[in-house]
């Protein structure tokens, strides 16, 4: 007698509006309907969340403060509250429990969950993704938006579709409709670099992306063309894992032109922040720097530092990695093509205790 066929997989990706943003008008009520930035003011300062209002006026998260005042002069800037994300947070991932114990947080905002059964009874994934909606509504006074579908991916797709305050549903036979004009741009791991490599083939949506065998986009990309391949065809096979601690969080860009050691700096502190910002979206505390390097003929050095107490600043945060650049042995005339720059060894705050300083791991 043979096996059973495995159940279709139903996952959920919830996504909160503008969490930070929504937080700060849901708690003052004078700033419901005006256009909120969450940043602190300030040349170096970069956005964390914009509320509907601002991004009318084309405000990003990850946007320099200052342009972001421009863009939008009638902004409210508030400061970030982690600690009061964190909470509420806690208070959202609570609702999700109450359907499934498989829920795989990203971030403080966004999880994906796992329920192909669920504890609720409920007759449908769509129906215990709406279910979760109105019970953030509900209590929280908060909105989220949903993506139904067989596997994370699409998933995660979905709940970009009808932002904010949104549903929609990716059911299996509804791939080779919505897949195909999107751009290739919605792949994960698709930036801005594989974007302009793909451009190069004349691939610019998925549909031009199938066009290609997996023979051909593995010979170009490697293994990441065979991802690239599966993820045209829907396909993922990912599960949803719960309670994933964050081990590292990091940002790297390669440059049009390879530039020496003595220009990294602006580099350095560019990607610093959009690590510090995405660290800033998970509960746990990052203690070591790394900063990573690869020279015009591609050779990697990483160098890293645990200082005695964590970075407390995206000013320490930079500041550690730009002194990680001084251990650089390499010849001056040596020319480098991407710069990266990380946390790791992240711990829970109740782990965290003062230790000596330790000297480069590498």
């Amino acid at each position: 007698m043979s096996a059973s066929p495995p159940a279709q997989r139903k996952i959920i990706h919830v996504d909160m509006d503008a969490f930070y943003a929504s937080v700060a008008q849901r708690d003052d009520p004078s700033l419901r309907g005006k256009p909120v930035v969450v940043a602190w003011r300030g040349g170096r300062s970069v956005v964390c969340a914009a509320s509907y209002e601002a991004r009318k006026f084309g405000v990003r998260s990850a946007m320099p403060a200052v342009r972001a005042e421009r863009l939008c002069p009638d902004a409210i800037f508030t400061p970030p509250d982690f600690t009061r994300y964190r909470a509420v947070s806690r208070q959202v991932r609570e609702i999700f429990l109450r359907h499934t114990d498989l829920v795989e947080p990203l971030s403080l905002d966004e999880a994906y969950l796992d329920v192909t059964t669920n504890k609720t009874e409920l007759p449908t994934a769509t129906a215990v993704a709406q279910c979760i909606r109105e019970q953030i509504r509900e209590e929280l006074s908060l909105t989220a938006s949903a993506g139904v579908a067989p596997n994370k991916f699409l998933a995660k797709i979905a709940s970009d579709w009808n932002k904010p305050d949104g549903l929609f549903v990716i059911r299996p036979g509804d791939i080779d409709r919505v897949l195909p004009p999107l751009p290739v741009g919605r792949l994960p791991g698709v930036g801005k670099v594989m974007e302009g490599k793909l451009a190069e083939m004349g691939i610019g949506s998925v549909g031009d992306l199938r066009l290609r065998t997996a023979a051909e986009l593995e010979a170009r990309f490697g293994r990441y063309g065979l991802r690239l391949h599966q993820l045209s065809l829907g396909i993922d096979h990912g599960e949803v894992k719960p309670d994933r601690p964050t081990q590292s969080i990091s940002a790297e860009d390669t440059f049009e032109r390879d530039i020496p050691l003595s220009e990294l700096e602006p580099h350095i502190r560019r990607m610093a922040e959009k690590a510090w910002n995405a660290a800033r979206k998970t509960p746990r505390i990052g203690r070591t720097v790394v900063l990573k390097l690869k020279t015009a003929d591609f050779q990697i050095l990483t160098r890293s530092l645990t200082p005695g107490r964590p970075p407390e600043s995206l000013e320490r945060f930079a500041n550690i990695a730009v002194e990680l650049r001084d251990r650089v042995n390499l010849p001056a005339d040596r020319l480098y093509r991407l710069v990266g720059v990380g946390l790791g060894n992240f711990c829970d705050a109740s782990e965290l205790m003062d230790t000596p300083e330790q000297p480069p791991l590498f």
